[in-house]
């Protein structure tokens, strides 16, 4: 009887958490970042100046933007007739529920302040994009007067924790311009964050594929071939840079191709270049944690190239090899703070996968390393060819051996006369 009696009590337990378990969510986009990764660089994750979204609007320090915000909306009415306060709310309200299945942790806010956050963000952003690509719509703005606020803004909207979703904004975008033309919309965005990402972006999308802000950085980023590295089965780590020269591999800067498109051929590397700057390591830590996130497997690209890059780099000395080839624009200064800016970029990073887009070139660096001949020659090249000196050496070495030989010659074998 107890045996029973307990057998319903957890049976009841049981049916009554799984009455009170919440739905998966497939539109979930928005997500905290992992313990693992925050702990390496929180402030790589946390907002400077500006909250987006419900998961840091009420920290003091993010209080001063609340303002602009209204502002930017004031003038948004001003300046169009067709917007109305009505209108933005009747619009917004239609997608609440919708926009809170976005975010990964349930939302305190109550429907209203859902609303009126989304409204005043959304359009704080798209006015923000408006006035970066129109200089006359600056006048009296003290947030275009000094060039750190929009750079900390330009830095917190790429956050992948301070995002709102892209459907907003472009509902949000139907009443302030054109209706139904997103493309425009991701035009301004990919402008305004053009000249901060270490490669240029350009619009090859729809706004189907967009989820937020971070998401359209993402998309326009990619390269526009495919990845066929999944015909790679099995493939090891290269080593350093310095160990590459070493071995005979040359580097070479590609100017032509964009940040991911590496290729080995012939013994040479051609690895496009990369501007390192204070921003750098925010950038890519958010792009990671939300590429880890991503539903799509394949598309690892800023992980697999940070960890391409945390190959050829581990120590100051590889990074100053880079520099020398062009293939590292430093503004830092330091080689060891770019040195240390990949290697801990890299730490605690899931990956790389089965689908490693460099699994082909890593395996025809480590063939071209095997070959004897390869190494011979890497050898002679840094023992003795290192210089011009050197090679002057060898070169009179090699004429005093060939006049040593023809006296012996003669010696051996005197001409007569």
């Amino acid at each position: 009887m107890e045996r029973n009696g307990g057998a319903d009590f957890v049976a009841v337990s049981i049916r009554e958490k799984l009455a009170k378990l919440s739905v998966l969510q497939s539109e979930c986009c928005i997500y905290r970042v992992r313990k693992q990764l925050r702990e390496l660089n929180e402030k790589a994750y946390e907002p400077e100046i500006v909250a987006i979204g419900p998961y840091h609007r009420d920290k003091p320090s993010l209080k001063m933007m609340e303002e602009h915000k209204l502002r930017y909306f004031q003038f948004i009415l001003q300046q169009n007739n067709n917007a109305t306060v009505e209108r933005f709310i009747i619009a917004v309200r239609s997608l609440e529920q919708e926009a809170r299945r976005c975010y990964a942790e349930p939302i305190t806010l109550s429907p209203d302040e859902m609303i009126e956050m989304m409204i005043l963000d959304g359009c704080f952003i798209i006015k923000l994009l408006h006035k970066f690509e129109t200089p006359c719509l600056r006048a009296n703005d003290p947030i275009f007067d000094m060039d750190w606020i929009v750079n900390s803004l330009q830095r917190d909207l790429l956050l992948f924790e301070n995002q709102l979703p892209f459907s907003i904004l472009c509902k949000l975008f139907d009443i302030i311009e054109d209706p139904d033309n997103h493309n425009r919309l991701i035009h301004l965005v990919t402008r305004f964050f053009n000249d901060l990402l270490p490669d240029r972006v350009c619009s090859n999308i729809g706004n189907s594929s967009c989820r937020h802000l971070l998401g359209v950085i993402h998309n326009n980023w990619l390269p526009f071939e495919p990845n066929d590295s999944k015909k790679e089965e099995s493939w090891c780590f290269i080593p350093s840079a310095t160990e590459l020269q070493e071995a005979g591999v040359k580097l070479k800067k590609d100017k032509r191709g964009k940040l991911f498109d590496i290729k080995f051929k012939s013994g040479v590397m051609q690895i496009p270049p990369i501007t390192i700057e204070d921003r750098t390591e925010t950038f890519f830590r958010n792009l990671i944690a939300y590429e880890e996130y991503c539903p799509d497997n394949e598309l690892s690209y800023v992980i697999d190239y940070v960890k391409f890059m945390d190959c050829l780099i581990k120590s100051p000395k590889d990074v100053e090899i880079l520099c020398r080839y062009g293939i590292i624009d430093n503004w830092q200064g330091d080689y060891g703070v770019v040195a240390r800016l990949f290697n801990k970029i890299s730490a605690a990073v899931t990956g790389p996968g089965k689908h490693f887009r460099y699994a082909d070139v890593f395996n025809k660096v480590n063939n071209h390393r095997r070959k004897r001949r390869n190494r011979w020659m890497a050898i002679l090249n840094r023992n003795y060819l290192n210089s011009p000196w050197a090679l002057i050496s060898i070169l009179a070495a090699l004429v005093l051996l060939l006049l040593t030989l023809t006296q012996t010659v003669f010696t051996v074998f005197p001409i007569k006369l």
